[in-house]
C-alpha cells in the first residue's frame, strides 16, 4: 500500500474470547490489518482460525474485547448498535454461502428490500433491474429463489449487495455452496463488479485459488495472524 493511498477499513490489535464449558476461548488475538480503498483483502485460515469471526468484527455485526476497527471513517467501538447498522445500511454489502434470500420474494424483490428498507427516495425496482441485468439475471426478475439454480440464487444476492453502491463488501464464503464451475463464474463477477464499481472487497474463504485472485491476504492460525502476501 503506498503512504498516500486512503485506508477505508482498519483494525487495531482486535481480540475476541469466548467463554465455553472449559473456561475461556480465545477467538482472535491481536489482529492489525488495513484495507486501502478500492482494493481486495482475503482472509484465509483453517476451520476455527477466527475467519468469520473477524469478518463480523470489521462489519460491525458484533464487537470485540478490545482494539479498535475503523469502518470508512467511523471508529466502530464509538457508535451504538443502532448507528453501526445504519452505517452498515449506507455503506457496506454483503454476500454469504447460503444466499439468504427471503423465499417469499422475487429475485427483483429481493434485490429492492436495501433500497426500500434505507428509503433512499429513488426508484428502487429501476434499480433492482439494473442491478440483475448486470449480473445476467434481466430474464429472472419475477423468478422466487425456489426456481433458481444455486448460482442464479447467489448472483441476485451479489445483485444485492451491488444495489445500493456501498463503500465495502463483505463476502463469507461466497462459493462454498456451489459447484467447481458455478463458483468460478461467480467469482468473475464478483471481482468484475468490484473492479468497475470500485467498491472494496474483505472475503473470508478456504479457497487459496480465489484468494490469490485478491491483491491482499491475510491468513489467520490460532486467532492470530501469521502472514501476509500481497
Amino acid at each position: 500500500m503506498s503512504p498516500s493511498a486512503e485506508v477505508i477499513l482498519s483494525a487495531s490489535d482486535v481480540s475476541k474470547a469466548v467463554l465455553g464449558p472449559d473456561g475461556k476461548l480465545q477467538i482472535l488475538d491481536r489482529v492489525s490489518l488495513s484495507v486501502p480503498t478500492g482494493d481486495s483483502l482475503a482472509i484465509v485460515g483453517a476451520s476455527g482460525s477466527g475467519k468469520t469471526t473477524l469478518l463480523g468484527l470489521l462489519a460491525g455485526l458484533d464487537n470485540p474485547d478490545s482494539g479498535e476497527i475503523v469502518l470508512d471513517g467511523n471508529p466502530l467501538n464509538r457508535l451504538d448498535e443502532e448507528a453501526r447498522a445504519a452505517l452498515r445500511r449506507r455503506r457496506v454489502g454483503f454476500v454469504f454461502q447460503s444466499f439468504h434470500l427471503l423465499p417469499a420474494l422475487t429475485a427483483e424483490e429481493n434485490v429492492m428490500l436495501p433500497l426500500e428498507l434505507e428509503d433512499n427516495g429513488g426508484d428502487a425496482r429501476e434499480a433492482a433491474q439494473k442491478a440483475l441485468a448486470a449480473v445476467g439475471l434481466d430474464q429472472r426478475l419475477h423468478h422466487y429463489p425456489s426456481q433458481l439454480s444455486g448460482g442464479e440464487q447467489q448472483r441476485v444476492a451479489i445483485a444485492r449487495a451491488f444495489v445500493h453502491g456501498p463503500r465495502l463488501l463483505f463476502a463469507d464464503e461466497p462459493t462454498g455452496n456451489l459447484d467447481a464451475r458455478t463458483g468460478r463464474a461467480v467469482t468473475d463477477l464478483l471481482f468484475d463488479l468490484n473492479q468497475a464499481s470500485g467498491t472494496t472487497l474483505v472475503l473470508v474463504t478456504h479457497d487459496l485459488t480465489l484468494a490469490q485472485r485478491c491483491r491482499h491476504v491475510v491468513r489467520l492460525d490460532g486467532g492470530r495472524r501469521v502472514e501476509e502476501a500481497a
